[in-house]
Parts: structure tokens; sequence; C-alpha cells
């Protein structure tokens, strides 16, 4: 994995025991322990991630708003500062480019973090639509602050666009103990709002031992949480204080195998598995992030022409002990005939002791209590469509 890139956090979870896995190119922590006991942390306790290998865009300049209006999906004229959005980055044709989340800093500045994989293609996706709006500079920047600068475009209504994600890590606290986690933290001070006013898809501003600091309340679990986002040389000391703040709660350090069952269990897409630029928006069941009374955006014209009978995204529940893969074939019967659908992600679930996957079906077979069968390694098993998220947190 020499080839690979490393977060500033690579030593401390070499040093807890991690096990690397390849993510998007990135050498990240794949489980510290045991998944099991990791998933089951978060969903108790809490859980501290290292995700910064995803990418930070950030746009502002008098045309900033407008800008996004025209690249995302969603509406942001009237999104307030200090709120987060959850928003699509279409191609011409309706795909997901990548799913992100919009937060707006300022009358016109925004933060965008995308997908680690993604960096590239959302870049060049913000690039290309530059270029129809008039491109007046694209230049490498050296690093030269807190938050440095590595790719910058502007466009000549006074958008820029900058690609900060070399110069910033982002850490994750998520699970039901994660505010008290983050108020006891030593060296988290001048947050404004508090960790205790903010609300969920908000943020709040701070300083962690003089270290700018930007707390999120987001994350990608199904339960509560933060993810946080410092310069690189802050993190492995945020690391540590989060560890040694958390650790009498029950904080765990947890790697991406047990995320990515928590993300299953709440039902959140994952790119390259529920979402792709093949896949629209309401095939995903996403059609409501679409603002698609607003005025022109990329993919809009596609979108309003698309079929309606391409296969949806649809939950499927199994007993036993037998879960259905991302890949698995979906049958509409027990024996014979052709695949219906296939598996896009599937896992026994930690939480409620049963398989459950996410699928792709023809509307059809796509209603609540419709029976299908997941071939799992030459054996049909049974399976049932249920609405998701398969799990939601009571508080």
């Amino acid at each position: 994995m020499s080839d690979l890139r490393t977060t500033p956090l690579h030593d401390r979870h070499a040093a807890l025991g991690a096990s690397f896995t390849d993510f998007g190119g990135w050498s990240m922590p794949v489980r510290y322990t045991s998944d099991l006991a990791e998933h089951h942390a978060v969903r108790q306790a809490a859980g501290l991630f290292d995700i910064s290998h995803m990418a930070e865009f950030t746009v502002s300049g008098t045309g900033s708003t407008a800008f996004l209006e025209r690249v995302l999906a969603g509406r942001f004229a009237a999104m307030s500062i200090g709120k987060a959005k959850y928003s699509l980055l279409l191609s011409d044709a309706g795909g997901v480019i990548d799913d992100v989340i919009v937060y707006r800093l300022g009358d016109e500045r925004y933060l965008v973090i995308s997908n680690a994989g993604n960096r590239d293609a959302v870049f060049e996706a913000f690039r290309q639509r530059v270029a129809t709006a008039g491109i007046t500079a694209a230049v490498s920047l050296t690093p030269s602050n807190a938050l440095p600068l590595d790719l910058q475009l502007s466009t000549n209504d006074g958008a820029t666009i900058e690609d900060i994600s070399d110069g910033v890590s982002l850490i994750a606290v998520q699970g039901p103990r994660a505010r008290a986690i983050l108020e006891n933290t030593t060296g988290i001070d001048a947050i404004t709002p508090a960790v205790v006013d903010l609300g969920y898809y908000a943020w709040s501003s701070g300083t962690f031992q003089g270290a700018d600091l930007f707390i999120a309340r987001t994350g990608y679990t199904g339960e509560d949480g933060f993810e946080l986002l410092v310069p690189n040389a802050a993190a492995p000391a945020l690391w540590d204080a989060l560890l040694a703040s958390g650790e009498p709660l029950g904080l765990v350090p947890a790697g991406l195998a047990s995320r990515d069952t928590l993300r299953l269990e709440a039902g959140m897409p994952l790119h390259g598995h529920e979402l792709s630029d093949r896949i629209l928006p309401a095939q995903a069941g996403l059609g409501r992030v679409v603002a698609s009374d607003k005025g022109d955006f990329v993919g809009k014209a596609a979108l309003a022409e698309a079929p309606a009978d391409l296969p949806v995204l649809v939950g499927l529940a199994a007993e036993g002990r037998r879960a259905g893969r991302a890949g698995y074939a979906v049958y509409a019967g027990a024996e014979g005939g052709d695949p219906v659908g296939e598996i896009t992600s599937g896992a026994l679930s930690p939480t409620l002791g049963h398989p459950i996957a996410m699928a792709f079906v023809p509307p059809a077979l796509a209603d609540i209590g419709t029976e299908l069968f997941i071939d799992v390694r030459g054996t049909r098993i049974p399976a049932t469509v249920t609405a998701l998220p398969f799990y939601r947190r009571t508080a």
C-alpha cells in the first residue's frame, strides 16, 4: 500500500493497532479491534472516525450563490448562514457525480464537502461549469495560511472555487454521547454558537489550542454526532484530546467497516453503490433533494425527460444469518426466472440481528411487503421489501 495516500492521523491509527485498507486511493483504518464492537460503541456511546480523506472546497465571492444554484441540484439562496444542506452534483444526463454537504459560511461564502474518491471528478465538474460561465483564472497556489489553498477557479461573475482538501483534516465523533465528549474536550474553546445550542445540520466555529476549528452537527451513522475540521497540524492533538475526553464515556476509535454497517442501517447511500453517474436521484429515493422548480441547473432537462419505469432503490430484510452482499442477484421467485435486480449494499445488521440490504428493482416490485429472493451463493433467500431506514435513533 506504499502508493496510497495517508492522513495526518495515520501514525495514531497504527499505534492503536488498526488494520488498513485501500479506500479511494487512501490507506484508511478499516478496524481497530472488532467491527461489531466498534459498531455497538457508536450506537450505545460514541465512536471516533478519521475522515480526513474527504474533499473540501470553498465557494466564495459575489457570484457564489448563483454558481451553486447552477451546478448543484439544491436551492441555496434562502439557506441561512450557519446551516448545512445535503445536495447532489449531477451530470448533464442527470446522473449523480457525487453527493455533497454544503455549509453556508457567510452571505456569499460556502464550504462544500464531497467524497474522497470523487475529489477529482467534483473539481473537474466545477471546472467545466466555470468554463461555461466564463473562466478568468485557473492557477495553483502555494499554501500560505491556516487553511491552505491548493487549486482555484474563478468565474467572471465573481465566484471563486478553492480546493482546500490537502490542508485540512476531518474528524467525526458519532454517538449518543458525542455532545458530552465535545463539551469536555480540553483545548476546544470560543465556540459560537455553543455546542449545546447547535441544531442538526448546522455548524459552529471555535478554536482548538489556538487553531481554527469548524464543528458541524452532521454525520454518516444515523446517530447524533459532529464532524470537526481543523488544519492538518492540529489534527493529531485534537484526536488525542477527543480520545482522552471520551474514553471514560465509552468512546472508541472506529474504522470504515463499522462506518459502513452503521450507514447501511441508517439507509444512507454510498456513492459507487446506491449512487453513480448512471443513477438518477429519484431512482435512489432522493427526488426530494432536487429543487426541480428552481431556475436552470445542470441535469435539470435530463431529469424532466427521464422515463418513469427505471429501477428504484428499496430496502430488503431477511431472516437467519446469511446476508446478501453488493452484486448479489435479486429474483422475483424462489425458482427459475431471470434476475429482477441487484444488491447494492448488504450485511448482517449488528443492531437488528438479521440480514438487511439495499437493492435496485423494478417499480412494480418496490411496494412495502413485496416478497423477493436474494441469491446468496447459489441459494435463494426470501427477503421482504422494507421501508428505509432500517434503523432510526429514538432521541
